[in-house]
């Protein structure tokens, strides 16, 4: 359970001297006034953006590496001080491309392992991009004979999934700069978590320029909630107001398509320090995450996505997420939005619809969009960039790893521009 820092006290004179000082440490938060000026907003248009798309499609099919991005999912990114971006891939497939057709005759570029036989994928990849937006180098780990993923798999089993990340003081105050990277910590299961149980949030530091891995800090553990359908993992979005960082994350509930979503904060270069972060408890920000209570409950028509990502447009704070309360196939299909005042709510919406294109597929059926991902270093004019994630989802039981090495299209980021508008206009 994550728990405050202990303060060992001998008289009752110190303590309030020490609580006195970190009620002065801490950051102050935003000025209510700037509520006041926040209205409601809305998906008002989109369009499909083809350079982010086509970009990771041209460095994907590049053979001149072949130890290096070819596809993936998860697809965070983080502007970097010297104008680079770093984007946070899950499972990621390396290896090589062929050029059609693929071996059943379709017109699709398909993938192969180096020596020819079957690829398969770490369980996550960091991608470099340039400051002129071009994708230039992958991350791994493990080695040069035997890649692995970046931030490596847990002892014991289980793997690690980067989420949001942000650049933030080493340490209060400090002027040099690191990377925190949130990772959702998750271990084998089977039906309902056929994508791993939930265990942990940690966060893992890379140093600036070079981005080295130098730990992995555990902020949020499994031992706070014992049922892992009432564990939230953090990160699946996180945004800077003044000096506290908000933290958003979601349930993973066995028995319904959509999640509840939960938020955090934490004081700005304190990401890795588990005894700083706050959960909303409905009324107060405390420090037990067993505490914690929805600000957007999933029910009715409302409700997250196990991913989803939230945004600043001026004081209206805006979530975008798969439409899992839609119904039917809309939590696969259709991008919809929520808009609040603050971060901790109360959440307006569901607000307007996205139906993002998904590539050609003989069974477009099974062939899902998923995981909207908010990219505002990347707005232009007005307009938002968003990413989603592509994947093939067959029928119980049939594994998507073929389809998904038989048409590479099938498992790489896509991306739109989004523009929004007041909601009464």
């Amino acid at each position: 359970m994550s728990k405050a820092p202990s303060i060992r006290t001998t008289t009752v004179a110190a303590l309030l001297l020490a609580a006195a000082a970190l009620v002065w440490a801490l950051p102050r938060a935003a000025a209510p006034d700037r509520a006041a000026h926040c209205t409601g907003r809305r998906i008002a248009s989109w369009s499909a953006d083809s350079r982010h798309t086509a970009e990771f499609a041209r460095y994907g099919n590049d053979n001149t590496r072949v130890d290096d991005w070819t596809g993936g999912d998860g697809t965070h990114s983080v502007r970097l001080p010297d104008g680079r971006t770093l984007w946070l891939f899950s499972d990621t497939f390396l290896d090589r491309i062929q050029p059609p057709p693929n071996p059943q005759g379709e017109q699709h570029r398909w993938r192969t392992a180096d020596s020819g036989g079957t690829p398969y994928l770490r369980h996550n990849s960091v991608v470099v991009m340039s400051r002129s937006g071009r994708v230039e180098r992958t991350l791994t780990g493990g080695t040069a004979a035997a890649r692995g993923p970046f931030f490596p798999d847990p002892p014991g089993g289980g793997w690690r999934w980067p989420v949001r990340a942000s650049v933030e003081p080493r340490t209060p105050g400090a002027q040099e700069k690191v990377v925190r990277v949130l990772l959702w910590n998750r271990t084998p299961g089977t039906g309902p978590w056929i994508f791993g149980v939930p265990h942990s949030t940690e966060v893992a530091t890379l140093s600036l320029p070079g981005l080295h891995l130098e730990g992995i800090q555990e902020t949020v553990g499994r031992a706070a909630v014992a049922d892992p359908g009432r564990r939230v993992l953090y990160g699946a979005a996180a945004v800077r107001d003044g000096g506290w960082s908000y933290v958003f994350g979601g349930d993973d509930p066995p028995s319904a398509p959509a999640s509840s979503a939960f938020v955090a904060r934490v004081p700005a270069g304190r990401l890795a320090d588990r005894g700083s972060w706050r959960f909303w408890d409905g009324a107060h920000w405390q420090p037990r995450p067993d505490r914690a209570r929805p600000v957007l409950r999933a029910g009715g028509r409302r409700g997250v996505g196990s991913t989803f990502t939230v945004v600043r447009e001026g004081p209206t704070w805006m979530l975008f997420t798969m439409d899992t309360g839609g119904g039917g196939t809309a939590g696969m299909r259709t991008i919809t939005s929520y808009w609040a005042c603050s971060p901790q709510g109360p959440w307006h919406g569901p607000n307007g619809r996205i139906a993002p294109p998904r590539p050609p597929a003989a069974d477009p059926q099974y062939v899902a969009a998923y995981n909207p991902q908010a990219h505002p270093e990347f707005t232009a004019d007005g307009e938002l960039l968003l990413s989603y994630d592509i994947n093939w989802l067959g029928p119980p039981g049939v594994p998507a790893d073929p389809r998904l090495n038989g048409d590479v299209d099938l498992y790489r980021p896509r991306f739109v521009r989004v523009r929004t508008a007041p909601t009464g206009s």
